[in-house]
């Protein structure tokens, strides 16, 4: 029986040649691969970018603005979503452990504080460790924690709706301008540690960022700084941070969580201190019902204005990002101040 061989298989110097051949381009692809992971710190992300999840708003921000073209940033929580409340899906729990890094603020999200220890997400970065915490809140206009003894236990009841960080502590860092630029500076540290090969890129970012935020602050402190009111009203006590820094007094009709309900006492307290004070304006946000703050403007006669929080940019913002609406901010407590 003849069987026919092709001729180009058959002869050993083809055979090696092919194998070579092989190896070669083996060898190439390893090292084209090798050449993409090297890029970052990790390599979980295809696009060759370090892959960040960003528990909210604010985190997703700073990651955008620090890392650039460099990064791949997921934000946990979508617009219009109330921050506070945010329950983590298996879709978002399976973004978070092929994250290169994560960007949080503990205290802030019950929920998110639990899947980030839980994670195996190499690099952990907690904003609430990258600046001073303060406490507010309880002690805002002296009464804020005058709920009736039902709401109380109630409120106690709610696992996971403690809104304060460790300690109870303030974690509304993001609307005081210089502790915003504290956390940017160590966003960027750590971003140029986990991603070592873009290490100048994130330096040069973040020194962009800050100045941004200086520039913010001197804004925020010109325009407050001669005004008939130094008293304002809000719906939850986000603002403890800005009111320190510009030398304001937030009472809000809650403490820190936006879900609790005012009592009766505290109510009757804001409508007495609001013609003592010379108060014109009740402020409400975009992410949390208006209804408590119409209510209280109503009987008190006052006006109505949003102070945005900026946990979430929607279209009911004033503004498309963090400098717009901390600008229409503060244009509205100039507005509502009085100021010269």
């Amino acid at each position: 029986m003849n069987v026919r061989r092709n001729p180009a298989t058959s002869r050993p110097g083809s055979r090696i040649r092919t194998s070579i051949a092989v190896a070669a381009a083996t060898a190439l692809g390893l090292g084209a691969l090798s050449a993409c992971s090297s890029s970052n710190a990790a390599d979980g992300d295809s696009s060759g970018k370090l892959d960040v999840v960003a528990s909210f708003y604010p985190m997703e921000f700073l990651a955008e603005q620090i890392g650039g073209d460099h990064v791949s940033v997921t934000n946990l929580t979508e617009p219009g979503q109330e921050p506070h409340d945010l329950e983590i899906s298996a879709k978002q729990t399976a973004q978070l452990q092929e994250a290169d890094a994560v960007l949080y603020l503990k205290g802030l999200q019950p929920a998110v504080d639990d899947a980030v220890q839980q994670s195996e997400v190499k690099t952990k970065i907690d904003a609430a460790t990258l600046t001073s915490l303060e406490e507010h809140g309880e002690e805002v206009g002296g009464h804020a924690e005058e709920h009736d003894e039902h709401a109380e236990e109630e409120h106690a009841e709610e696992e996971g709706h403690d809104h304060e960080a460790e300690g109870g502590k303030d974690p509304h860092i993001w609307l005081d301008p210089v502790k915003y630029a504290e956390v940017a500076e160590g966003v960027g540290k750590a971003f140029e540690k986990a991603d070592p090969d873009n290490a100048a890129e994130y330096e040069k970012n973040t020194a962009a960022l800050v100045k941004k935020l200086d520039g913010l602050n001197t804004q925020f402190e010109d325009g407050l700084k001669n005004t008939d009111s130094k008293v304002f009203i809000t719906t939850h006590a986000a603002f403890g941070y800005l009111a320190e820094r510009y030398g304001l007094t937030e009472e809000a009709i809650t403490g820190l969580d936006p879900e609790t309900e005012p009592s009766a006492a505290r109510v009757r307290e804001l409508q007495e201190m609001a013609k003592a004070d010379g108060v014109t304006t009740v402020f409400y946000e975009t992410l949390v019902s208006d209804d408590t703050a119409k209510t209280l403007a109503n009987d008190a006669n006052l006006k109505t204005d949003v102070l945005d929080p900026i946990e979430g940019i929607t279209e009911k913002s004033r503004g498309d990002d963090y400098f717009q609406v901390m600008e229409s901010n503060l244009q509205a407590l100039q507005q509502a101040l009085g100021a010269k």
